[in-house]
């Protein structure tokens, strides 16, 4: 990745998969063991492929044609490319950071952050920011799985018995509905085949897309000015624009809970697994993300939609089935970024709060979860807002920048060296998307609240 890390960090000696044994308890052992992350390492590469695939894709694909509609063809593609490049290269930092103390594995993203900032600023710096986006992206995929169930559903019934305007929220309700169940299983490895369907639907409901989309063609009055006539819109659209594409490149934040997954030996360390998988994740990313924004814009120009699947209207069969594979998704995308909040929940309900780990706790607790994700999703689907808010606002510390500040606070390369610039290079680019893309966001969602009537 044109750096390398350094020698002095070794892959662990331990053996069995990562346990670290330092000392620690049976009691303490046994609730690490039934927690979501660590109670199962024996995943292989291409769980990392799927599971990558599965959180990175989804429904911030659907809103790319829209952001270039924000941003126009040259800053456009600048910005789909830099990500992309920027954001492969955070992931590969994060990877290598997983194994970096010989005998410990950082699982999780905050452990993480408690060694390189300590225990305590670290906690304060990374769970916030992960729950954040995690909790945020499932209240998105709530409104996505809802709309693309209601697109689904108006496409087959148009013109029949069924035809029938039903409310949004019913959607997102029937929706929700299925994560009640699938919230009930236990770890990442018992979620592989959703996962690995959602990946499967996110590649065919991509293709679908920019596929339907070339089909149609260009129509005689496209037009790729950008979308607002003012001055001050076109200046929001495009801040909204940027945070569009850090919405897109956000599996960062469930990348080293993925790789807590993977076994680990001296001589098979879990970080060469898990970077042929985020490898081959990232390379199917590209065959998804690229074609749909760019020809998806190509096709409509500034009249797309935030959701490119509810532009598309013709052939009828075929956008009701890309509809249906972004439910299926969706349902995999949801679970795959929920895990760690459960994980998050489960350990300070045993761990803080001394409750007894059982299955009533996490029914409980997962269905409670779920629920509020469900009401936020119901109560607020401003989707194109949220898309550009949250994914400045969040998206773009974890993503692009906090792997690079984590890398030179352990490595300390030397000063103007290669390594030393792509890193710095990182931080500037990602705390401008910080400041900047959620003042765009923040603006659609409440021009789009002054005509929003609550549950109607």
């Amino acid at each position: 990745m044109g750096t390398q890390a350094p020698e002095t960090y070794s892959p662990p000696a331990a053996k069995g998969g990562g346990d670290d044994g330092g000392g620690r308890s049976a009691r303490e052992k046994s609730l690490e063991e039934w927690l979501p992350i660590n109670s199962d390492r024996h995943a292989k590469w291409w769980y990392s492929a799927f599971h990558n695939v599965t959180a990175m894709v989804g429904a911030g694909v659907l809103g790319l044609p829209y952001a270039m509609s924000e941003l126009g063809w040259g800053p456009g593609i600048a910005v789909m490319i830099l990500s992309w490049v920027i954001t492969l290269y955070t992931l590969w930092q994060m990877v290598e950071m997983h194994e970096m103390v010989p005998g410990k594995r950082f699982d999780r993203y905050h452990e993480l952050g408690q060694h390189v900032f300590g225990d305590r600023l670290g906690l304060w710096i990374v769970v916030p920011q992960q729950l954040a986006v995690e909790v945020s992206l499932n209240i998105i995929y709530m409104v996505t799985g809802g709309q693309s169930l209601k697109k689904f559903h108006d496409v087959v019934c148009d013109g029949g018995s069924c035809s029938r305007d039903i409310k949004l929220s019913y959607f997102i309700l029937i929706f929700g509905s299925v994560h009640l169940v699938l919230s009930q299983l236990p770890n990442f490895n018992s979620i592989s085949a959703v996962s690995l369907a959602a990946a499967v639907m996110s590649l065919s409901y991509s293709t679908i897309a920019w596929g339907a989309s070339l089909d149609k063609g260009k129509g005689a009055d496209v037009d790729y000015s950008l979308r607002a006539t003012t001055t001050p819109g076109k200046v929001f659209g495009f801040l909204g624009g940027l945070g569009d594409v850090a919405f897109a490149y956000s599996g960062h934040n469930v990348v080293l809970e993925i790789q807590a997954t993977i076994p680990s030996t001296p001589e098979k360390p879990s970080k060469k697994a898990m970077w042929k998988g985020a490898l081959v994740a990232y390379i199917i990313v590209a065959i998804c993300y690229f074609p749909v924004t760019f020809v998806g814009y190509w096709a409509f120009g500034n009249g797309v939609d935030d959701n490119i699947l509810i532009t598309l209207s013709k052939p009828k069969w075929l956008i009701a089935l890309a509809n249906m594979m972004v439910v299926v998704h969706v349902i995999g995308s949801y679970q795959v970024y929920a895990m760690p909040v459960f994980d998050m929940l489960e350990t300070l309900l045993v761990k803080k709060l001394h409750f007894r780990p059982s299955l009533t706790l996490r029914l409980i607790a997962r269905t409670l979860y779920v629920a509020f994700t469900m009401f936020v999703g119901i109560t607020f689907p401003f989707f194109g807002g949220l898309l550009s808010f949250f994914g400045g606002l969040a998206f773009a510390p974890t993503t692009y920048f906090l792997p690079c500040i984590m890398w030179l606070a352990v490595y300390k390369p030397k000063r103007f060296g290669l390594s030393w610039c792509i890193n710095w290079i990182c931080i500037v680019i990602g705390v401008l998307l910080l400041v900047l893309s959620p003042i765009g966001g923040l603006r659609q969602i409440i021009l789009t609240a002054k005509t929003y009537q609550f549950y109607q």
